[in-house]
């Protein structure tokens, strides 16, 4: 019996493969049914691809920029498996002209390693860490059609559903918890048409398993030792060593400074960050740290000043779940502003990066609940954009938000605009009037 998961069977020409495949792809777009030799499991892909309106023929969307992909993948579960990955595809990627990726569930790729010059070709269609490779975004593809079936599958050229992505083929293997069976990702190989064969299929397969064992034999995370809650409070919450401590204004600006520089920072530098272009003396920044030493101890170190021990906060929550997709979770946690009444620049930045991206993800998702959740909030109510994408999905069954919008313009001294108007009350009914015919003037006396 045929392996459906594999791309070709023994002895197929590729070529006419591609040529057979190419043109029931054409077909297919054209709105003809998958028409053989299209494998189920790509037909099935082709139509989900479609119905999610992935590109064609463009790249797949850049999902996290440098500073979000760092953060997220360091503190992935799959991070701790990379060593494996390298040793048994890293070597074969980089000298057999293949490159190796590794995605999360949601098809974000968080490492793409191999031959530097594959590497710049992927890089034309956006194959690169911290790109959307889900069926969604990106159509048929290794990573993302495994991720989808939860299996392993080759993908064969033409069998890509983005025109762009027809001259690879990849094969890749979906990864789980062994111990709760939650799917973490995937493992992906790509290249040339030489990877249509059952040993590269074989190959991911086997190092998925032995990731797995791998990652199986980590003891289970315990919780953080600190913990640092500082958003809707003006003063931060430490939680560290089982002591729940309430730290200063200025105290709870320098430990959530520190919490997101774990590699330490100068002083010149972490002046910066609190008082910006001020003129302050160096001893008030030490007289500062020497203060909070005696508040949290050994936590604080310097030279350069920084934390001995990671500290999570629920600021760095709130943004492991955007970039897990998890809106309405985000959502949830973001309890208000980043330390609200700082106005330390370093502090400033990170409340406003926060804030625009939760608002961006909040758009995008398009879910009227979240959405109204937005609007429900202080600094949501007054949000043009938002209640007119409230309205744009609930309309006409939520006048409410077509009305909130269309005031919100006409405070804003704003036009108006089509899509959201508030309809006009319906037009009583009044009797007809009497018609020329009918109507008698009377005689005058």
């Amino acid at each position: 019996m045929v392996n459906p998961w594999l791309a070709m069977e023994s002895g197929a020409d590729p070529v006419e493969r591609t040529r057979t495949v190419r043109r029931a792809h054409e077909e297919f777009l054209a709105g003809g049914p998958v028409a053989q030799p299209v494998r189920q499991v790509v037909a099935d892909s082709w139509r989900r691809s479609a119905s999610a309106r992935a590109t064609l023929d463009g790249p797949a969307p850049i999902d996290l920029d440098e500073s979000e992909l760092r953060a997220y993948r360091d503190a992935h579960p799959l991070a701790r498996a990379m060593p494996v990955f390298r040793d048994l595809l890293g070597t074969i990627a980089h000298d057999g002209a293949h490159l190796l990726a590794v995605c999360d569930p949601q098809g974000r790729l968080l490492w793409v390693e191999g031959h530097p010059g594959v590497r710049r070709h992927a890089e034309r269609m956006n194959f690169v860490a911290g790109a959307r490779w889900d069926e969604r975004h990106a159509g048929t593809n290794a990573p993302g059609t495994a991720l989808a079936a939860d299996h392993a599958v080759q993908i064969f050229a033409a069998e890509h559903y983005n025109k762009r992505v027809q001259q690879w083929t990849c094969a890749a293997a979906p990864l789980h918890d062994l111990r709760t069976g939650r799917l973490l990702g995937a493992v992906d190989i790509t290249g040339g048409d030489h990877l249509a064969s059952p040993h590269s299929l074989a190959l991911v397969q086997a190092t998925a398993r032995a990731a797995e064992a791998h990652l199986a034999a980590y003891p289970e995370r315990t919780a953080p030792a600190a913990h640092l809650t500082v958003l809707a409070r003006d003063e931060a919450g430490l939680t560290t060593d089982g002591r729940r401590l309430r730290l200063g204004p200025r105290h709870s600006e320098i430990m959530l400074l520190l919490a997101r520089h774990p590699e330490g920072l100068t002083g010149d530098r972490l002046a910066a960050l609190l008082y910006g272009d001020r003129e302050v003396r160096p001893v008030t920044l030490r007289a500062e740290l020497s203060r909070l030493r005696q508040v949290v101890g050994p936590l604080l170190d310097s030279r350069p000043y920084r934390l001995t021990r990671a500290v999570e906060t629920d600021l760095g929550l709130v943004e492991a779940e955007l970039a897990a997709g998890d809106v309405p979770a985000a959502l949830r946690d973001y309890r208000g502003p980043l330390l609200p009444a700082s106005e330390a620049p370093g502090v400033r930045r990170l409340r406003s990066v926060l804030e625009g991206r939760l608002r961006r993800a909040v758009l995008a998702h398009r879910d009227p609940e979240t959405l109204r959740l937005w609007t429900d909030t202080p600094w949501g109510e007054h949000d043009l954009e938002v209640w007119e994408a409230l309205a744009e999905v609930t309309y006409p069954g939520d006048v409410r938000a077509a009305s909130t919008a269309t005031r919100l313009r006409t405070s804003y001294a704003l036009p108006p605009t089509r899509r959201h108007r508030t309809p006009p009350p319906p037009t009583p009914l009044l009797p007809p009037p009497p018609s020329p015919a009918t109507f008698v003037q009377r005689p005058r006396p």
